[in-house]
């Protein structure tokens, strides 16, 4: 991905149904590859020219079109957004309590406490996302009672359809980040309500460390569905990616490379290069096979051979 302009990622892999690129030649590799020797040895007339052009023709290996897209997002059930309603208005509310109770006990003194526990707390969202996203990504099925059609059915449509979360609103986007942010914040803002001023002040990187936290971690999937926005984002989150605060578009689309097995976090998506040399998933992956026989990313990839 180095070296390569928005612009001319744009210009040379990108389409407006399919920004991400994924569009795969109906031949495989092999097949791909035994049609290049043949045609170095065999002359180019009208009907072999006719029949490259056939084995050209790509297919929509992802999209909106897809069979298995197309299912799962029918499996979005009226009581499913019915919870994320409740869980996005809960989790706003108490931002909006919690922001206005730091501001009142902010000291110029715990200044640069605050920052580098924010800064923290930042990273342990990233770390977070990840985790989540990976084993939601590598394990289960969109079969298993509860979590299969309510939270695990997402990620294994936008693996076949990616731009389908720029089509989400707002409350469908961010319903299940906001729900995991409800207990925390609400812990929050209790423990203003039971602690002394004295006591707030003392353990004020600790608060900044989880509201920072908390606040990342609600806004995850809205950061992710940035990323896979390429017109009409506002300038302020495009200064966010290009100054890598927030998950750069073209840092994620590594992880749209199939067989998404790599490059998870997806808050800041700071810890993605660290985890990669060192191994990370792909050495927790290989002891989990080893010890239990479950094949990562097995449902995901029975999703992905649904093809129209």
């Amino acid at each position: 991905m180095a070296g390569k302009s928005d612009k001319e990622i744009l210009a040379n892999s990108m389409f407006e149904d399919d920004p991400n690129g994924n569009l795969a030649p109906a031949d495989t590799d092999d097949q791909e590859s035994a049609n290049s020797e043949d045609s170095k040895r065999t002359p180019q007339g009208p009907t072999t020219a006719a029949t490259s052009t056939t084995t050209a023709v790509t297919s929509p290996r992802w999209g909106p079109q897809n069979k298995g897209a197309q299912e799962l997002a029918s499996l979005y059930s009226p009581g499913k957004r019915a919870q994320e309603i409740i869980c996005v208005y809960t989790c706003i509310c108490l931002m909006i309590i919690n922001m206005a109770l730091i501001v009142r006990h902010m000291r110029l003194e715990r200044i640069s406490v605050a920052f580098v526990s924010a800064l923290c707390g930042i990273i342990t969202a990233d770390f977070a996302s990840g985790l989540v996203h990976w084993a939601a990504d590598t394990w289960g099925s969109v079969d298993l009672p509860l979590i299969g059609k309510n939270f695990l059915r997402p990620f294994r449509e936008h693996h076949l359809d990616p731009t389908s979360i720029t089509r989400h609103d707002f409350i469908e986007t961010n319903g299940d980040n906001f729900m995991v942010g409800i207990p925390i914040l609400g812990y929050l803002a209790h423990y203003f309500y039971i602690r002394s001023p004295n006591e707030i002040q003392q353990h004020f990187g600790w608060i900044a460390y989880v509201f920072l936290c908390s606040i990342f971690v609600a806004m995850t999937n809205q950061i992710h569905k940035w990323s896979h926005t390429y017109w009409g984002l506002p300038r302020w989150v495009l200064l966010l990616q290009s100054c890598h605060i927030i998950l750069p578009r073209k840092h994620h689309r590594i992880h749209h490379v199939a067989p998404h097995e790599t490059y998870f976090c997806i808050t800041t998506g700071w810890l993605n290069w660290p985890l990669e040399v060192i191994r990370f998933w792909s050495t927790i992956e290989l002891i989990i096979e080893h010890f239990t026989g479950l094949k990562p990313r097995d449902d995901d990839m029975k999703w992905a051979q649904k093809l129209t």
